[in-house]
């Protein structure tokens, strides 16, 4: 008893009412966005907001079970529920509910339970544990060890498929940058995405050309403008004779030429790289050659690997495309919704678009829809702010931890929760394309809010308990 007054006074507190305030605002809002006159009670179940009640008192349930949990429990069983969670995405694949074209719910009576929502506290715990094990500094071996176990339930994910939970996966890159990625890694990540934009909006050429041009920059400056007429003559060389075999002899497109003399002036040069040890000369061609080759994956990858849906969903938000009444249909619904909100809002229970249904998936997806035509500026920005408040509270309990297990554990719940906020108000606002994300505590559905509960409450029960000897 002693025990459990001390992890009340330890608790949190600031996170908990953050946990209440979100969940009742989020509440509120799926009210309004399903709100009808002909509607009898605000406990009608056979509504959404009716069901939305039960999840957040078994939410209130499985907050209090986890607090009343061992600390060790977490921490020897992390691979055990790691094991289940992934043995549980590969069941939904044979004996899942197929829901809007993804085969991601187990149907139990009238509810849907979606199990990649649990997997992502599973993957939390078994990430932690695993990083915990490994006292020195991670080396390369390590870091490809974590990585797979991040990448087996995206996999699994994949499969069903359900692109948007596979992107949230992506914040526990997040954790193994804490514990001592590389940023390298973090920056060729961003370089990618950056390319493949760049590639889907201006095209191949463009970008090879920019490439070859910041490449010669950075080589010019690395080496104190002091580049030889030799290493110059060597690609001119080398750009000459692949155009004419190229262009004249196998008529190839003239970015391959361009890769072709990249590829034949590397050769040309590599001794000298070699003997000279410029190594960062050679860093340069390794990051050019590797650009250029990558371009060549953008439209395989662009036009063969994503749906026809997501193409047009992300040519969309590049403004390459507009297609208002297809694909582009929710987004311009919800930028007319929250546009025509103002500064204060039409007032609860009043927003036309709401009202009369024209955004599709309000209650969940687009739930800060709702919030933005009905609440405004003023309430949007609340609804920001509260986020904000929640992701720089989580990091500073994770900065306190004394272990690596706990610390891990606490930056996967932060990236998270910055993951889902950042996508799930970026795709309603334009900035980022329609993948179909629900924003924590605001959007219908027990499998998010309870997955989000477990998720939080573990942290906040690990961080009452950050005294304890874990063992």
């Amino acid at each position: 008893m002693e025990k459990n007054n001390n992890i009340l006074v330890r608790l949190d507190w600031v996170t908990v009412i953050l946990w209440l305030v979100m969940m009742v605002m989020g509440w509120l809002n799926i009210y309004a966005a399903v709100y009808n006159e002909q509607h009898t009670s605000i406990f009608d179940l056979s509504q959404r907001y009716g069901k939305q009640l039960i999840f957040i008192l078994a939410a209130l349930v499985l907050a209090i079970f986890v607090m009343v949990t061992d600390n060790k429990l977490w921490f020897f069983f992390a691979w055990f529920i790691y094991g289940f969670f992934i043995l549980m995405l590969v069941l939904v694949l044979v004996i899942g509910k197929e829901i809007n074209g993804a085969k991601a719910w187990f149907g139990v009576g009238a509810f849907s339970i979606q199990p990649s929502e649990f997997a992502k506290f599973a993957t939390g715990l078994a990430l932690a544990s695993f990083l915990n094990s490994k006292r020195q500094l991670l080396g390369t071996r390590e870091m490809i060890a974590a990585t797979a176990i991040i990448v087996a339930p995206m996999l699994l994910i994949v499969v069903q498929p359900d692109l948007g939970s596979v992107i949230t996966y992506f914040a526990f890159f997040i954790v193994l940058y804490r514990e001592g990625m590389s940023i390298w890694v973090f920056i060729t990540a961003i370089l990618a995405v950056t390319l493949f934009l760049l590639t889907l909006i201006l095209g191949n050429l463009p970008v090879a050309i920019g490439l070859l041009l910041v490449a010669a920059i950075v080589l010019l400056i690395t080496s104190g403008f002091m580049l030889t007429f030799r290493a110059a003559g060597v690609m001119a060389v080398a750009g000459a004779v692949a155009y004419s075999v190229g262009h004249y002899l196998l008529d190839l497109d003239l970015v391959l030429i361009i890769v072709i003399t990249v590829i034949l002036a590397g050769i040309a040069y590599a001794w000298s790289i070699y003997r000279q040890k410029l190594r960062n000369q050679a860093m340069i061609y390794i990051f050019l050659l590797g650009g250029l080759l990558y371009l060549f994956t953008v439209d395989y990858a662009f036009y063969n690997v994503l749906k026809p849906h997501q193409q047009t969903r992300i040519n969309i938000m590049l403004g390459m495309e507009t297609d208002p009444f297809g694909e582009g249909y929710n987004l311009n619904q919800s930028l007319i919704s929250i546009g025509s909100g103002g500064f204060a809002g039409k007032g609860y229970l009043n927003g036309t678009q709401t009202k009369f249904k024209f955004v599709p998936e309000q209650s969940t997806d687009f739930i800060f829809c709702t919030v933005g035509e009905e609440w405004g500026f003023i309430g949007s920005a609340v609804v920001i702010g509260l986020f904000v408040w929640l992701l720089l509270r989580l990091l500073i309990l994770a900065e306190r931890q004394r272990t690596t297990f706990v610390r891990a554990y606490g930056y996967g719940v932060f990236g998270l929760f910055l993951v889902h906020f950042f996508v799930n108000i970026g795709m309603t606002i334009g900035v980022m394309p329609v993948i179909g994300i629900p924003l924590p505590f605001f959007s219908y559905g027990g499998s998010s809010l309870w997955g989000f509960t477990i998720l939080l409450f573990i942290f906040l029960r690990l961080d009452a308990g950050r005294t304890e000897y874990l063992g």
